[in-house]
């Protein structure tokens, strides 16, 4: 009986731990506000505000005064996610945090798939969706598939005016609450992954700029890792 109990022990286990992986990431993007308290507290000055933050215009381009704390170039709200932020700087805010950012892998099973034991907002345990949102992209901050335009989350700015497509990014935690209650996974703002010791590393989820195929788990976008851009943030995962 002992015996039996052990072996079943060894089984369960694993498939717990792995069932609540969801548990351990960030529910929403890191803000201005707790990158501030990062920046703040070890000194840091990132490469955006040192040289510029990138942009697509007919080109890549780069804006002086474009940052995390200004990210087109004028004062935006403390909840709003945290961008402009390199790959090596985001992995540091993880570190400062006790945390590390997820990798592929782990991006893509808390975004699509639903792990939890007694999911809500119609979601069901066991299910792999195609987006972040569920068997739609409605409700994430995208352009043209998820109606964003004419259903803007609460409180979001319209940056158009200072862009040449898209209205930017929405504040944190406003849109609509998607698989393992997670926001975001899907647009707004892509994020960092760790796929790997090399120059590029993995953008996962799409942003405002991209319409609904750049959400799904498949589209394997990278960026290099050095790159500081207006529509690339990120979150961390909790080892603990």
């Amino acid at each position: 009986m002992d015996r039996l109990f052990l072996v079943l022990l060894f089984w369960i286990l694993p498939l717990s731990t792995w069932a609540d992986q969801h548990l351990k990431m960030d529910t929403s993007e890191v803000t201005i506000a707790e990158f501030s308290e990062f920046a703040d507290a070890v000194g840091l000055l990132t490469k955006a505000e040192k040289e510029g933050g990138m942009v697509y215009e007919s080109g890549w381009v780069t804006k002086k005064g474009w940052n995390w704390r200004t990210p087109y170039g004028i004062p935006s709200p403390p909840d709003e996610p945290a961008v402009h932020i390199t790959f090596d700087e985001a992995s540091a805010f993880c570190r400062w945090k006790k945390k590390r950012l997820p990798s592929r892998k782990e991006w893509i099973d808390a975004a699509y798939t639903e792990n939890r034991e007694n999911p809500t907002d119609g979601f069901q345990k066991g299910k792999t969706y195609r987006f972040p949102t569920g068997d739609s992209p409605e409700g994430a901050n995208c352009l043209k598939e998820c109606q964003i335009e004419a259903f803007p989350p609460p409180g979001k700015k319209n940056y158009s005016i200072k862009l040449r497509r898209g209205a930017g990014h929405a504040r944190t935690a406003t849109t609509k609450k998607g698989v393992n209650g997670l926001y975001d996974m899907g647009a707004n703002v892509w994020e960092w992954a760790f796929i790997g010791q090399g120059p590029q590393q993995g953008t996962m989820g799409g942003s405002w700029w991209y319409g609904a195929r750049q959400m799904e788990a498949d589209y394997g976008a990278t960026k290099p890792r050095d790159m500081a851009v207006v529509y690339l943030g990120f979150r961390c995962i909790d080892e603990k």
